[in-house]
């Protein structure tokens, strides 16, 4: 085919109108595949290499990208995790399964191997309760601004929301009644799955205390407060909400380094403490796949280890 001497680079495009058209993924999941590239197609400029094409990418180019990807450092000075690097290997994975399906010569998919992660490179973060609670009085209350990010720290934690879940809310969603009894969404995540996610009394409560602030006719729900031209609906992007839930995070002094995907893992972590079963908490963070949930085993495996202590007959 004659896309078979078009180099790797300049295939990026057509690859991700794939993802988005034929895989159906969301323009969220998208533009993720689309910076984990950047990734590989700076290697590729710095090594010269940005001429080639499909039939001529090697096990051995593979090995030099697995080695540079072990060997970078983020921006706080910190070698990359396992999981960050099996990211960048994932997308490019999934790039050499798109020349398959274009019938483009081209190195397998299965080529590229993922790095093995142990136990302790799968462990997540999450706040405990009391370190939640903690974390949420730390807005200034008393302006639009920190209403806003009272609100969006209370819904991150009711309703397990993934980010970019979130900053695509409208205020339309909502019923202004509702916000004194709890509320069910429906909405569509990852992949373009749609699940129901359900909104706590307290989060509706706070909801409506920001929205009173709001006398705009801007769609998105959660807004930044900078000037902005006519066209600008002012939506929070995702990089601001990280930015807002770090701040908070340093200012009130806890020890976990947390995220808004932190917030989310708390919210999944109390749900089966709170005795809830993997599949429901599966359904609740709309994970397609149950080994996806399996990650939340330091919970699970501790339920386990109180229901023996406290059923087998052995112990009494």
């Amino acid at each position: 085919m004659k896309n078979s001497n078009i180099p790797l680079i300049k295939q990026i495009p057509d690859f991700l109108e794939y993802c988005e058209v034929e895989k159906g993924l969301s323009p969220v999941s998208t533009k993720n595949y689309h910076n984990f590239l950047k990734v590989f197609v700076d290697w590729l400029k710095d090594n010269k290499l940005e001429g080639l094409r499909p039939h001529e990418l090697t096990s051995e180019h593979i090995w030099d990208f697995r080695l540079h990807l072990s060997r970078k450092q983020d921006d706080r000075g910190q070698y990359l995790k396992k999981t960050t690097q099996s990211y960048y290997l994932r997308a490019l994975r999934n790039f050499l399964n798109y020349f398959a399906y274009k019938d483009i010569t081209a190195l397998p998919a299965e080529k590229i191997k993922l790095p093995k992660l142990t136990d302790k490179d799968k462990k997540i973060k999450f706040l405990k309760f009391e370190q939640i609670e903690k974390l949420l009085e730390m807005p200034d209350i008393t302006n639009a601004p920190g209403l806003r990010d009272r609100s969006i720290l209370e819904v991150l934690f009711s309703t397990g929301l993934r980010i970019s879940e979130l900053t695509s809310l409208n205020t339309r969603q909502f019923n202004p009644k509702n916000f004194i009894h709890s509320q069910e969404l429906s909405i569509y995540g990852k992949g373009g799955s749609a699940r129901t996610v359900y909104f706590s009394q307290r989060s509706l409560e706070w909801l409506g205390k920001y929205l009173k602030t709001r006398n705009d006719l801007f769609p998105p729900l959660f807004i930044n407060y900078r000037p902005g031209g006519e066209n600008d609906e002012h939506r929070l992007s995702p990089r601001a909400i990280e930015a807002m839930v770090k701040k908070y995070v340093s200012m009130s002094g806890l020890p976990v380094d947390a995220t808004p995907h932190t917030l989310r893992h708390s919210y999944a972590t109390d749900l089966l403490e709170q005795g809830a079963d993997l599949r429901s908490v599966q359904e609740l963070l709309g994970h397609k796949n149950i080994a996806t949930t399996q990650i939340y085993t330091h919970v699970t495996n501790k339920h386990l280890k109180d229901v023996y202590k406290n059923f087998h007959s052995g112990q009494k």
